[in-house]
């Protein structure tokens, strides 16, 4: 799957709460490009199913949800409740679902003039031929802590501990699976995040994006 001339994709990987999903949206708004958080694609079709008060260990009911899933319609606010999180989680490991919406994430990808895509496993498996491919990181702790800022921001009570081992075993379950694990794709940029500011991480982004687009 070629990147062709008119369409520039630029992949982005990395674990939950690494910052890559804000790293992303400003990137994309710089270049003027089609924004996509492929993580959402999964909670959406957690939803559906949730919604339908259907079960979520039946993969051929999955799948159909997720040939149904309408990308532009994915509204972050609803679909990052953490009921959501952990269904999309269940499912997540489904091939079947796995393949029907890396189809629509490529389908995505070729929208014009160029597209960003931010996930598990951009780089590896639904853009591997993209010209910037990013790999964005942080500790463990480091993002337990982000996440426990940003809940607490919100007035809602947050136990970090509880917090630090969901991080660990979300890190666990998207490394260790068997079909898509994360993983940075070999020729991946590497950005971690622990000790960088969202700007410093912009910027170095930046350099590596607008190096691959005077190359192209």
């Amino acid at each position: 799957m070629p990147t062709s001339s008119d369409h520039f994709v630029i992949a982005i990987d990395g674990p939950a709460a690494a910052g890559k999903g804000t790293l992303s949206r400003r990137i994309a708004e710089t270049y003027g490009f089609h924004h996509l958080d492929t993580g959402l694609t999964y909670r959406a079709t957690a939803k559906a199913l949730l919604d339908a008060g259907l079960p979520l260990d039946d993969e051929l009911t999955a799948e159909k949800m997720a040939r149904e899933v309408e990308l532009a319609g994915l509204d972050r606010d609803i679909l990052s409740k953490h009921e959501i999180g952990e269904a999309a989680s269940k499912i997540a490991v489904m091939p079947s679902v796995r393949r029907a919406l890396v189809e629509a994430q490529r389908r995505f990808s070729e929208r014009t003039p160029g597209t960003v895509l931010d996930g598990r496993d951009i780089g590896t498996v639904v853009c591997p031929q993209a010209p910037v491919k990013l790999y964005v990181t942080a500790s463990a702790e480091v993002r337990a802590r982000r996440r426990f800022d940003e809940i607490k921001a919100k007035g809602i009570a947050a136990d970090f501990a509880a917090i630090f081992e969901d991080v660990k075993r979300r890190d666990e379950r998207d490394m260790g699976r068997a079909d898509s694990p994360l993983k940075p794709a070999e020729d991946a940029h590497l950005l971690d995040t622990s000790e960088m500011s969202i700007e410093a991480a912009f910027q170095a982004a930046k350099s590596v994006i607008d190096a691959a687009l005077n190359r192209n």
